[in-house]
């Protein structure tokens, strides 16, 4: 048997990547996911799209054929869109959003699970999928993100129920503003541009600065480590703040 193995999704850029490097460090060999290409720091990557049930599963039981193992999933894929009314969101942007954002998490850990518990321990085994601010509050002109990442939240609050007893623990990460092209994009979705733009929906969060996609992805380690056990079937805020 190999060390341990981690499958990341979303891990060409932003958090996902920051997640592959920390995973990394930890010791993990680290299988990065995404529809282009991976250039962080992991053994291999693949380029498969969350939405694809079948691609996913095809991929995690080729991992554990290679590996003999697989010990932690980050399901980190997601996408941004919105900037109007709930009444007024394109049908097109509710499916996407949906399909990406809480259908792709749903999709992974159906592939993912089965392998974390046949893993050599599952009481060291997790899944964690990354959440965010929105999965807790309203967001303006953000419904449908709002409600993907509520979505997200429920997938690892009914897979905790259904992980009772067997070890392996589920988690959820929910991000504030982190400096990626995510909320590049949501500033722009505000109408607010570049660095002023960046600063002001950083300003609703305590530390009144984004965050590093680093220090959400040592959070992420965290719930992926032995000690993330205590993380069970729980939301962890890595939000710098926000609201406050």
């Amino acid at each position: 048997m190999s060390g341990p193995v981690a499958l990341v999704t979303g891990a060409a850029g932003g958090l996902g990547t920051a997640v592959l490097a920390a995973l990394d460090h930890d010791g993990f060999t680290v299988v990065g996911v995404d529809v282009a290409p991976v250039a962080g720091r992991c053994a291999e990557s693949h380029r498969v799209d969350v939405r694809d049930g079948a691609a996913l599963r095809e991929l995690a039981a080729d991992v554990v054929a290679r590996h003999g193992r697989l010990d932690a999933v980050v399901a980190a894929a997601a996408v941004m869109d919105g900037g109007t009314p709930l009444w007024e969101t394109p049908d097109e942007v509710v499916d996407e959003l949906w399909d990406v954002d809480a259908r792709g998490v749903w999709n992974t850990a159906r592939a993912c699970v089965p392998h974390l518990l046949a893993s050599p321990d599952p009481r060291q085994a997790r899944f964690v999928a990354i959440a965010s601010a929105a999965g807790e509050h309203g967001m303006f002109g953000l419904a449908a993100y709002t409600v993907a990442k509520h979505a997200v939240v429920g997938v690892v609050r009914g897979l905790a129920a259904d992980l009772v007893g067997t070890g392996v623990a589920a988690v959820a990460v929910s991000p504030g503003a982190m400096r990626t092209p995510m909320l590049t994009r949501t500033a722009e979705l505000y109408g607010l541009e570049g660095e002023a733009g960046v600063a002001e929906l950083a300003s609703h969060q305590g530390l009144r600065r984004a965050l590093d996609p680093t220090e959400v992805a040592r959070v992420v380690a965290l719930a992926c480590s032995p000690a993330g056990a205590a993380l069970n079937g729980s939301v962890v805020n890595a939000d710098g703040g926000f609201g406050l």
